[in-house]
């Protein structure tokens, strides 16, 4: 599966919080990691490439490395193979859900939603998503602590070593903090 997937260099965009659309050129390193924010597994593409494609790959390195319980995703791989493959390796999926275009299914969750916070109830897999915000601690510590922001070296060999580099400080860091 990792061979099937785009390696050469080329614009990437996405929309950030706000809604505004930013692109770039290069890369884009998908990273799996653990709770406590400790790599697992990396896999770098073309900045085209869209995240869900590589959440199967990624999901069967890791857990060829580790025993996890869970697979915490966003609403963007939200998909049923990505829930599949998932049980299949037997992790639960907390995947958030994606409603698109169903306005019926947005109103649901609007309403379980609020449910919920009118009774002070918080749902066990709602508490263990929450700690999905690591990965994207580990992807800025990454960029703005161990020099994964500029990269000043061309081809993916190149580009997938700095950034390994990046990875390996970062996760000998992260391993130092529980020590303390």
């Amino acid at each position: 599966m990792l061979n099937d997937l785009p390696k050469a260099c080329d614009v990437g965009s996405k929309k950030n919080s706000k809604g505004f659309k930013s692109s770039w050129t290069g890369y884009k390193l998908h990273i799996d990691s653990a709770d406590g924010g400790i790599p697992i597994s990396c896999v770098l593409t073309s900045a085209s490439v869209h995240d869900s494609q590589v959440a199967i790959p990624l999901a069967k390195i890791s857990s060829e490395r580790v025993t996890n319980l869970y697979d915490l995703m966003d609403s963007a791989y939200d998909a049923p193979q990505i829930h599949e493959v998932s049980c299949q390796l037997g992790h639960i999926p907390l995947i958030d859900k994606h409603p698109r275009r169903d306005e019926k299914l947005k109103a649901e969750i609007k309403a379980e939603n609020e449910r919920c916070r009118l009774v002070g109830h918080q749902i066990a897999e709602t508490a263990r998503y929450k700690e999905r915000s690591t990965v994207e601690r580990v992807n800025a510590r990454l960029k703005d602590e161990f020099g994964g922001r500029v990269v000043r070296v061309k081809g993916h060999a190149k580009v997938m070593c700095h950034l390994m580099f990046g990875i390996l400080a970062l996760t000998s860091n992260q391993m130092m903090c529980f020590l303390e």
